[in-house]
C-alpha cells in the first residue's frame, strides 16, 4: 500500500456545510488525487461556482471594506473595523475576522475559522476551526480543522530564486504540482510555533507540531511529526568595576 497524498489523508471532510447543494459542491471540490490540486485554478473556478454577486448575512460595521462583487458572508460572522475582503471570497458561518485582517482574492474560509489582527490570507482554504490569529501570512495553502499558527508564522508561497513550478520529492518519487505559487498543506490539528517559516511546498500530516523559529523546507512530514530547532545559548554575566 503506497503513500496516500489525497485530501482525506490530511483532513476530515465530513459535514463541511449543512446545506445540501453546497455540501455536494464541497465534496466535489475535494475530489482530487493529490491534495495540492485544490489550489490555484481549481479553487478560483470553485469560488466562481459558489459565489454569485454579493450575499451578506451578517452585520458589516463601518470601517470594513468589501472589494468586488463576488463575496459571500454567512451568518454570525464577526467583522472588526479595518478588515478588508477582496473578491472572490467565501466567509462561512461564525468566522471571525479581527482588526486589519486582509482576505485577498480566491479565499475560502469555512465555518468557525479565524483570521486575526494584521494577518493576510491569499488563495487559500481554511477548514472549520482553523486559526491564523496573529501577524500571519497564509499564501496558497490549505489549513485543516483545528490548525493553529503561532504569532508571526509565515506560510511562504513563492521561491525567490526561481519562477518555475514547485516540484516535490517524496519517498524517492517526484511530483510536479503545476503550481508556481504553492504554500503549505497542514493536516487537521497541526500547530506551528511563533515566528516559524514554512517554505513553499510543505506538506504536514495530521497532528504535526513545528517549534518556534523553525525554518521548514519543502517536503512531506508524516502525521504526528515534531519538528524542533536546537540552539546553543551562551549566557555571560558582565560585571562593572564598581
Amino acid at each position: 500500500m503506497g503513500l496516500d497524498l489525497g485530501p482525506e489523508s490530511f483532513f476530515d471532510l465530513e459535514g463541511l456545510d449543512s446545506c445540501g447543494e453546497v455540501s455536494r459542491l464541497f465534496r466535489e471540490f475535494f475530489e482530487v488525487r493529490y491534495v495540492w490540486e485544490v489550489l490555484g485554478g481549481r479553487l478560483e473556478g470553485f469560488l466562481g461556482t459558489l459565489v454569485e454577486g454579493c450575499r451578506i448575512h451578517s452585520l458589516v460595521p463601518e470601517g470594513v471594506h468589501l472589494l468586488g462583487d463576488r463575496i459571500y458572508i454567512g451568518e454570525e460572522v464577526v467583522l472588526e473595523p479595518g478588515v478588508v475582503i477582496q473578491a472572490p471570497a467565501w466567509v462561512g458561518r461564525g468566522v471571525v475576522l479581527r482588526s486589519h485582517a486582509y482576505v485577498r482574492g480566491c479565499s475560502l474560509l469555512m465555518e468557525g475559522s479565524l483570521v486575526g489582527h494584521a494577518t493576510e490570507v491569499k488563495g487559500s482554504v481554511l477548514l472549520p476551526g482553523a486559526q491564523a490569529p496573529h501577524f500571519n501570512y497564509v499564501g496558497d495553502s490549505v489549513l485543516g480543522r483545528g490548525v493553529n499558527l503561532g504569532a508571526g508564522c509565515v506560510l511562504s508561497n513563492l521561491k525567490n530564486l526561481s519562477s518555475s513550478e514547485v516540484i516535490l520529492r517524496i519517498e524517492g518519487r517526484e511530483f510536479a504540482t503545476g503550481l508556481r505559487k504553492f504554500g503549505s498543506i497542514l493536516g487537521d490539528g497541526v500547530k506551528t510555533g511563533c515566528n516559524s517559516v514554512l517554505h513553499p511546498g510543505v506538506l504536514m500530516g495530521r497532528g504535526g507540531v513545528v517549534y518556534p523559529n523553525v525554518s521548514l523546507r519543502k517536503g512531506y512530514y508524516p502525521p504526528g511529526s515534531l519538528v524542533k530547532l536546537r540552539q546553543v545559548l551562551e549566557v555571560e554575566l558582565v560585571r562593572g568595576d564598581g
